[in-house]
């Protein structure tokens, strides 16, 4: 333990560490330490470990700092506010150590990438050295420790049903950071490089409760016929993602919002499948906790032999969204630009990949995770797993970037929008350019293979070469064994 003079003049604090918990309603950390009494200090910490990871953007950055901007609006009443420092963490508290004496560490329990984990277990034996009480709390229906699926159901629903643990601000007693560390970690320079972006949805808990209560108010309506629509998605769809990412609102909010708002809607059904899929959120988020090699490891080991060599065109073409595929590449354009597209979009673009290029998950995982402005690690991961059929106990799911255009996309709007080359096309067209005639071509002008690329694989062709391969390993008995052993860890036995 770091040993201070007999004649220790430091205040006494206790410190809050928000983290994807950017948010002042149903904060349990931040509720109880204000029931403790003693003089606050609240911090938020952009880690350059963190910043320059290879599934990290400037864009989760942006709204991290939307969302501190929020939390620093609402606070001003209580002459309060979130310091923010640009450093890590151990460095950070470390700093703060020689000014104040730290009786309490309060923050949520965050289920992250290895790079975070590694953290945690880093500064917990740093709190521990020093004599700082690290503690933390159940962040949405993710049971830390847990061993297999017995009663998780049960857990999940008493968590969410539970009244929200909302902190009564006006008890705050605020303390003023030292001058000198606030230079010394400063995020200023940091933060000016991060700019703006309209064509992104914007951060805050302010803001995540407007989306809300509009897709209660409207926009649920339509949610089941509309949620694999890239275009229809946009607006039927919650949107609610990157606010429950990064903690903008709670699932147990939107828990009770959706609650409360059945006896008020005829469009129970639409609501419904919105809060199985809630449930979804937690149950993949566990998954993760449990297992956080879902990270970069298959985890069915039977898969590991495959998809072994690089192809930088292929990738490259997939990146840029000039694969040939209209869909895939429309998709890929927007959620560049934007930060979003749907989950069925999302899950094409990781079947294209993996299964038609047949290419890694791993690099393409990374890069998806930059493009998501709703990137969550605890559901990423274990679903490019599941998409790239390397988990073994979910069927083999390959896409056809033609069907789903044909099903989901039907007069090629969503294409069109994305893909501008392909705009004075007829929809039969702009879905399959390939089928362009030269007669066409002059009533359109339009050159197939000059305007717009030509395909990089034949799909038909990659779906039977995938799906031989696949389904020989899924069968296997190693693959059988392996899927033994993550049902028992993922999966309530019956």
């Amino acid at each position: 333990m770091v040993l201070y003079a007999q004649l220790d003049t430091r205040e006494k604090v206790n410190v809050v560490w928000f983290k994807r918990d950017l948010r002042l309603t149903d904060h349990e950390p931040l509720r109880v330490a204000l029931e403790d009494g003693l003089p606050l200090l609240m911090v938020y910490i952009f880690e350059p470990s963190l910043l320059s990871a290879a599934y990290s953007d400037d864009r989760h950055w942006r709204f991290v700092s939307e969302s501190l901007d929020d939390i620093n609006d609402r606070l001003l009443r209580y002459h309060s506010k979130v310091y923010v420092f640009h450093g890590e963490v151990k460095d950070v508290f470390s700093a703060l150590l020689q000014h104040y004496d730290i009786k309490n560490v309060y923050s949520h329990q965050e289920t992250g990438t290895w790079l975070t984990f590694q953290r945690d277990i880093q500064i917990k034996k740093f709190f521990r050295d020093v004599g700082i009480k690290w503690k933390e709390f159940q962040n949405n229906a993710v049971i830390r420790g847990l061993q297999n699926r017995e009663n998780w159901e049960a857990r999940r629903l008493e968590f969410l049903s539970a009244p929200l643990k909302n902190p009564s601000l006006e008890r705050i007693k605020s303390t003023k950071i030292k001058t000198d560390i606030l230079q010394m970690f400063s995020a200023n320079r940091f933060l000016e490089t991060l700019g703006s972006n309209n064509k992104m949805q914007k951060g805050g808990e302010t803001e995540a409760l407007n989306v809300l209560n509009s897709f209660l108010k409207s926009r649920h309506k339509g949610y089941l016929r509309n949620i694999s629509k890239p275009n229809e998605s946009r607006q039927h769809c919650s949107r609610l993602s990157p606010y429950l990412s990064w903690g903008n609102l709670s699932v147990r909010q939107v828990y009770h919002a959706v609650r409360n708002h059945y006896s008020k809607t005829p469009n129970k059904r639409d609501l419904q499948a919105f809060e199985s899929r809630l449930a979804w959120h937690c149950h993949f988020i566990q998954k993760f906790e449990t297992e956080p090699e879902y990270e970069f490891k298959n985890i069915n080991a039977a898969f590991d032999n495959i998809r072994l060599d690089r192809n930088d065109e292929y990738f490259n073409a997939w990146k840029e969204g000039l694969t040939g595929y209209p869909l895939v590449d429309a998709c890929m354009r927007c959620v560049k630009e934007t930060g979003y597209i749907n989950f069925r979009m999302r899950a094409m673009l990781i079947s294209f990949l993996t299964h038609h290029l047949w290419l890694d998950w791993r690099e393409g995982a990374d890069f998806l995770a930059k493009q998501f402005l709703d990137f969550e690690p605890g559901i990423h991961f274990p679903q490019v797993q599941m998409q790239a059929g390397t988990t073994g106990i979910n069927t083999i799911r390959i896409y056809n970037p033609v069907k789903q255009a044909m099903e989901n996309d039907s007069q090629a709007e969503f294409i069109k929008e994305w893909v501008p080359e392909l705009s004075n096309l007829p929809p039969s067209l702009a879905i399959q350019p390939w089928k362009i005639t030269p007669m066409e071509e002059a009533i359109y002008n339009f050159k197939y293979g000059v305007d717009y690329p030509q395909r990089i694989v034949d799909c038909e062709e990659t779906y039977r070469h995938a799906s031989k391969i696949l389904w020989y390993i899924k069968r296997s008995e190693e693959s059988k064994i392996e899927a033994k052993k993550i049902l028992q860890r993922h999966v309530k036995s019956r």
